[in-house]
């Protein structure tokens, strides 16, 4: 996706969300964002790619095996957003407090295009998860896996 959708959306004089870049390091970052917008949501998000893969979860994100959560799709964010906490000012894509919820890193298992496995070691969230694409090409179920 790259960051393109992400400037698009933002009007950096106006919210002191970070501009970022894509960054080619290959890092393994883990975060999930508190964020309370017009409706309360968590956004998941996993460095790949030189960016934030991102997804919303309605939900509270599943920290027990057998809940399943929809996580939908959403722009990629650069890497030093996994960083921010603040508000984004009213009449700004995104308005609401945004804190972050857990943070930590993961290790990839399988990545395919439509199914990412992978091992969250965070404070809140621990153990092997997956995210399956299953409707359209946003929609995703996120889920802890059996261990």
């Amino acid at each position: 996706m790259g960051l393109e959708a992400y400037w698009k959306k933002r009007n950096f004089e106006k919210t002191n969300e970070p501009e970022g870049d894509v960054e080619t390091d290959g890092g393994n970052m883990y975060v999930i964002q508190k964020h309370q917008a017009t409706h309360l949501h968590y956004d998941l998000r996993l460095e790949m790619d030189g960016v934030l893969k991102s997804w919303a979860v309605p939900k509270t994100p599943p920290t027990t095996y057998g809940l399943k959560r929809l996580a939908v799709q959403v722009e990629d964010h650069p890497i030093d957003y996994a960083n921010f906490e603040g508000t984004i000012p009213e009449g700004q894509y995104g308005a609401g407090t945004v804190e972050i919820w857990d943070k930590g890193h993961y290790i990839l298992k399988d990545r395919k295009e439509d199914k990412l496995i992978f091992e969250i070691i965070g404070t809140k969230l621990n153990g092997d998860y997956c995210l399956v694409r299953f409707k359209g090409k946003k929609n995703w179920l996120f889920f802890k896996k059996k261990s």
